[in-house]
């Protein structure tokens, strides 16, 4: 039974268990990391600056007094970064407990990957593809572990534009950003159903902040001006990854908090919209995302 109010103070101890958080030098990543290194977990503050990445693993330490956060090097906007950042990580460590796949941009001006993709499609979505598929074979070596994507309630203003994924002849960044956070839930489905086959003990979850107050929304004028009337802080926000992450999680579950329109408080299971669950569309998608990152995941048989 799921408490009704679950919050950090409910996760379990964590000693022993490995953690990569990507963007978590701020907002709900930065939360995130924090409560999981509090509860003793070696956590990868995984992002792009290198000077906030060490600032923030830096407070994170001095918050929890230990040691647990370390950074690491790793901007999602490169696959080149990305293969580095996988390689290093195999190099260091020999187990993975949790990739939670959080980091994101929010209805930026239209702008291209290193690699040439939108940068909403390109970082929310193949930069964590292509992430979760160098380090599948650590993550499936670790007994009970769980690929967390952090998507969001925006996933119903978007659909995948197969035919303009990079929005080169349209940008829309409303609809640019939905499609990024549509892209996660079907990357979840599918990954779990391909674990689920195989009769892993990994599993794929996903979650939601609600309206949360973070930097992500420094390009979207309409949410910034809100926030202070509307939205919760980062700690709350980060609550339904952290229950994704490490509370009573079925694969293929997605949390989002439970208070008015999913738009702040506790954390509960919640239903994506009817779309996000398309196998035809999923199936297609991780084709597609394994054909433009060129990473390709195993057969988990």
């Amino acid at each position: 039974m799921q408490n009704k109010k679950w919050n950090s103070n409910n996760i379990p101890d964590q000693t022993g268990r490995f953690a990569v958080v990507t963007g978590a030098n701020s907002g709900i990543g930065y939360d995130t990391a924090l409560a999981l290194a509090a509860k003793n977990a070696t956590v990868i503050v995984a992002c792009r600056n290198e000077n906030k990445g060490k600032a923030a693993a830096d407070k994170m330490n001095a918050a929890n007094g230990n040691s647990n956060s370390i950074f690491m090097p790793l901007d999602l906007a490169s696959l080149k970064s990305v293969r580095t950042f996988a390689e290093q990580y195999k190099n260091k460590y020999d187990r993975l407990d949790l990739l939670i796949n959080n980091a994101g941009v929010m209805m930026p001006p239209y702008t291209k990957t290193e690699d040439g993709f939108e940068l909403q499609f390109g970082t929310n979505h193949l930069g964590h593809f292509a992430l979760t598929g160098l380090l599948i074979d650590l993550i499936l070596k670790t007994e009970n572990s769980r690929i967390v994507n952090v998507s969001s309630t925006a996933h119903n203003w978007g659909g995948i534009n197969f035919n303009d994924l990079n929005s080169e002849k349209k940008y829309d960044k409303t609809k640019a950003y939905g499609q990024s956070k549509i892209a996660n839930l079907y990357f979840t489905y599918e990954l779990q159903r391909k674990l689920a086959a195989a009769g892993k003990s990994t599993m794929a979850t996903a979650a939601h902040p609600g309206w949360t107050g973070t930097n992500l929304q420094q390009h979207a004028g309409f949410f910034r001006t809100l926030n202070p009337i509307l939205s919760q802080k980062p700690a709350m926000g980060a609550l339904p990854t952290l229950y994704a992450a490490v509370g009573d999680a079925q694969g293929g579950d997605y949390f989002g908090p439970k208070g008015f329109m999913e738009m702040r408080g506790y954390p509960k299971k919640v239903k994506s919209n009817e779309l996000s669950y398309d196998k035809e569309i999923a199936a297609q998608l991780w084709a597609v995302s394994e054909e433009l990152t060129n990473v390709k995941f195993p057969d988990f048989e």
